[in-house]
């Protein structure tokens, strides 16, 4: 292997030690985590750190990438026929799940979906189509955009956070979102988006 192939490499190999450390540390002290923690479980220096996610949404976006790409090809597979106003109710459920695997990752999901990896891009481009499905319908109101539906998860996401650190004490990600606390919450959107 000559040596730009090794730097290459080296780098790939880095790359792959940060994603998986702040994975780690994530999940176990939320998005709010220092990133020298994550730098320091990924046995690199924090300037490798940054060069690699200048931001911490950067990181985020590029540890949890793997996810949004499933959580989309999850809804593209399931409109099979539904109707536009439950894909987009599936759709909604499935981003507020996500955004509570890692406690404080809601505050920062509108500006990783903005991060510009595959999965950022896949994620966005699948709920605005599902909007705009949903506003062909007439089931969802037509000056609803694409960034009031990040607000809405991030704003349930936040609720279901604090419920879960609430309930005897316990961290979100120990107490989990749950599925029909989730259905409710979105329900209550979409009854506020939906066409009068």
């Amino acid at each position: 292997m000559n040596q730009e192939g090794a730097l290459r490499a080296d780098a790939r190999r880095n790359r792959e030690r940060i994603l998986a450390a702040a994975e780690a540390v994530f999940l176990e002290q939320g998005a709010g985590a220092a990133l020298e923690d994550v730098a320091k479980r990924a046995g690199v220096g924090i300037g490798t750190l940054y060069r690699r996610f200048p931001t911490r949404e950067a990181l985020l976006a590029a540890t949890y990438n793997a996810r949004f790409l499933s959580l989309a090809a999850a809804s593209r597979a399931r409109d099979d026929g539904r109707d536009p106003a439950g894909a987009l109710r599936a759709y909604l459920e499935d981003l507020v799940t996500g955004t509570t695997l890692y406690r404080g990752f809601a505050t920062a999901i509108g500006t990783v979906l903005q991060s510009g990896t595959p999965g950022c891009h896949a994620t966005t481009e699948e709920g605005e189509r599902l909007l705009r499905q949903a506003q062909a319908s007439g089931a969802v109101r037509p000056d609803v955009r694409f960034q009031d539906l990040v607000c809405v998860v991030t704003a349930i996401s936040l609720v279901l956070e604090q419920e879960g650190a609430l309930e005897q004490g316990r961290t979100p990600e120990q107490a989990g979102a749950s599925p029909p606390r989730v259905r409710h919450l979105t329900d209550l959107f979409l009854d506020g988006i939906g066409r009068r």
